[in-house]
């Protein structure tokens, strides 16, 4: 029985010989985003606060703590974040997800000033964040206007 390999003429006919060269890194459009030092590491601390302040609310939401405080930090936190995205890109606020996080805002902003909403406005969150969050790039990035 004749072995079948590169040394094999069938081989070449059936195995096509290109050779696939993957980046090194994965090419990014970010060349039209503003930056400055730290501003990861204050976006991981933001976001750390920001999960603290969602924590509570649910918490609240179960009898445990306080419904403007959780909303509260949830907001400013994410005033905060919303702030650098849109100074570092500013055609953010012109996309689904731009316009996404400005809705969930005043969500958060809602519960904060009527506790009596804060049920429907923290389940209505989370699925608009899920959808926001794991929506593909061409929707995420859709621009709007």
């Amino acid at each position: 029985m004749a072995a079948f390999g590169p040394q094999c003429a069938l081989h070449d006919k059936i195995v096509p010989s290109y050779q696939l060269t993957l980046p090194t890194t994965m090419p990014r459009p970010r060349a039209h985003r503003r930056d400055f030092p730290g501003k990861r590491w204050l976006n991981v601390a933001l976001r750390s606060v920001h999960l603290l302040g969602v924590v509570l609310f649910g918490a609240a939401l179960l009898g445990a703590g306080s419904i403007p405080l959780g909303a509260g930090i949830t907001l400013v936190s994410g005033l905060a974040m919303f702030a650098i995205d849109t100074w570092a890109n500013p055609a953010h606020l012109r996309e689904v997800s731009g316009c996404g996080l400005l809705v969930k805002l005043a969500l958060i902003g809602l519960a904060a000033a009527a506790p009596g909403l804060a049920l429907t406005v923290f389940w209505t969150l989370v699925v608009l964040t899920s959808v926001l969050a794991h929506a593909p790039a061409s929707f995420r990035h859709r621009r709007l206007f």
